[in-house]
């Protein structure tokens, strides 16, 4: 499977010389791998780069996840691929129903490469001056990996065609 399109970084290698340049994200780094181990998540450190690959259990799917430290900016991302990506014909649709997913929620956001097709889901924190705690990384995982698992079966009944874009959030949002 592919590598989801991360943002670009200026950290892309681990360069010892900025070590005590960017000191509190580096420790943020190092925090994020303590807790995914801890946590049973089995980080997976994508070459020399501050990301570490993650997998999710859900209930409607397994998901691959990418968590992120941008050293150099003191910030952490947390994204969570969908495991399917939409055929063209489809991608309108796609990007009305995740359009209506976006509206209202509280933290993170879908994103779609209208390209490729990749559907992700993004939560992200800005420790900027602080540190960044288990508790933190727990509140922007978390709340990511369940809202996607969560708007899963209505993004691919979408999808295959078996509800339009309102219905499928109608049906995710308002259960009966």
């Amino acid at each position: 499977m592919n590598e989801p399109t991360l943002p670009p970084t200026d950290n892309e290698a681990v360069p010892e010389q900025d070590e005590l340049k960017h000191v509190n994200g580096w420790r943020a780094f190092a925090t994020l791998g303590q807790f995914l181990q801890d946590d049973d998540w089995h980080p997976q450190q994508l070459e020399d780069k501050t990301i570490y690959r993650v997998y999710f259990a859900g209930t409607h799917g397994d998901l691959r996840c990418y968590a992120q430290v941008r050293v150099d900016l003191e910030q952490f991302l947390f994204y969570v691929v969908a495991p399917v990506k939409a055929p063209e014909p489809v991608r309108p649709a796609i990007v009305e129903y995740l359009t209506r997913a976006n509206y209202g929620l509280r933290i993170g956001n879908f994103e779609f490469d209208y390209d490729d097709g990749e559907i992700r889901y993004k939560s992200s924190l800005d420790f900027e001056g602080g540190a960044l705690t288990p508790a933190l990384i727990k509140n922007v995982i978390y709340p990511a990996v369940h809202t996607m698992d969560h708007y899963l079966p209505g993004l691919l009944n979408v999808m295959y065609g078996n509800q339009d874009p309102a219905e499928a959030i109608d049906e995710i949002e308002n259960p009966v």
